[in-house]
């Protein structure tokens, strides 16, 4: 574990409980990538695995993520993140943008051999690759997409696992959640840019450079940026012209939205339930995403630098009633570590592994 700076008292906490086989190790604050490479450079095996301090691997995903390395071609591996405080509005449209907007684009990214991007929450790398790109970078604000084109510029072949399943917090308000998505779109941003040149080069990094640069420009970045000329059209439309054709339209967009959501839906092996919220989905959650990209995109072109923000935590994780491990208050400084640890007390006293295609709610296990 990295301590880089932080005044949260984790570092503290983790020191105090004494675990066998965790290394603590503390420097002066210096960004998420300095953390990272400290991180790396004092690990003493081939293969890296990284979390985010606000994820929860499930008890088997380690080595879920490790299996792919026995292909010698493989130099990163992505696992698969879920949204765990997925109540109310908001948590159901991210748990719905993450199974099918995420996973099931990484899924076809793995087809096509072009993954933009390991998320920081669960990953997995090579070392040798990692010491190849001279570790992550602090050039963009997306560090994890722009180490994961680094490596496939290198040559090194990214794949995703799915059953390596890790629990992350999603923002819980508008607020939180338009920060997160700024930084992300304008570091993706920023990626991209630093490794245009993998456009015009052959081999795999050709290959990543017209396929994944070409997916991220069009899909990610040039309809976003057109969704709101869409929007206003369908309202005059609406208005002026003929709305039954207008509504036909729109039933049938959103009859394939639900058809492709329930197909992800199936392949990650979760509940359909919350497909329901994705009507309204589509009155406010998608615009508030593509000014999230109009923003970014105006702010790269005005030569703008955004700064790295600070998200907030929630301790949204569960944890269940312990003679071991009480249950936390929200207010408590440590609620949310104390509820990883009963959480984590809880599973290897109950030695519990989930089979593929069995993943349950962290709050039914």
């Amino acid at each position: 574990m990295v301590d880089d700076g932080s005044t949260d008292g984790t570092a503290d906490l983790v020191e105090a409980l004494g675990l066998p086989g965790v290394r603590l190790i503390r420097q002066r604050n210096g960004g998420k990538p300095s953390a990272l490479n400290t991180g790396i450079a004092a690990a003493s095996h081939d293969l890296v695995v990284m979390v985010d301090g606000d994820t929860v691997f499930e008890t088997d995903t380690v080595r879920m993520l490790i299996q792919p390395f026995a292909d010698p071609r493989v130099g990163a591996v992505s696992g698969n993140a879920k949204v765990v405080n997925r109540g109310g509005l908001l948590g159901r449209w991210q748990h719905i943008e993450y199974v099918v907007g995420f996973n099931l684009d990484r899924r076809l990214f793995d087809l096509a051999e072009c993954m933009p991007t390991v998320p920081g929450a669960v990953g997995a790398f090579r070392r040798e690759a990692l010491r190849r790109v001279g570790g992550v970078s602090d050039d963009t604000l997306a560090e994890d997409t722009d180490l994961t084109m680094a490596l496939c510029r290198d040559g090194w072949r990214v794949v995703h696992q799915e059953r390596a399943i890790a629990w992350t917090e999603a923002p819980a308000s508008l607020g939180a959640l338009w920060k997160q998505r700024y930084r992300w779109c304008y570091g993706t941003l920023q990626a991209m840019w630093k490794h245009r040149k993998a456009l015009v080069r052959r081999g795999p990094a050709g290959r990543f450079g017209r396929r994944g640069l070409g997916y991220l420009l069009l899909f990610q970045t040039l309809l976003p940026l057109l969704g709101p000329v869409v929007d206003v059209f369908a309202v005059y439309g609406l208005v002026f012209l003929q709305p039954a054709r207008v509504v036909a339209v729109w039933m049938g967009f959103l009859l394939l939205q639900l058809t492709m959501a329930w197909y992800a839906f199936r392949l990650d092996g979760e509940r359909t339930g919350p497909l329901w919220s994705l009507p309204l989905q589509q009155f406010v959650y998608r615009q508030l995403m593509y000014l999230v990209v109009v923003q970014s995109v105006f702010t790269a072109l005005a030569g703008s630098r955004l700064r790295w923000q600070r998200m907030e935590r929630y301790g949204s994780l569960p944890a269940p009633p312990s003679p071991t491990a009480p249950v936390p208050t929200p207010a408590a400084p440590t609620a949310l570590a104390d509820a990883w640890l009963a959480e984590a007390q809880a599973a290897h006293a109950n030695d519990t592994v989930l089979s593929p295609g069995s993943y349950r709610e962290p709050w039914q296990r």
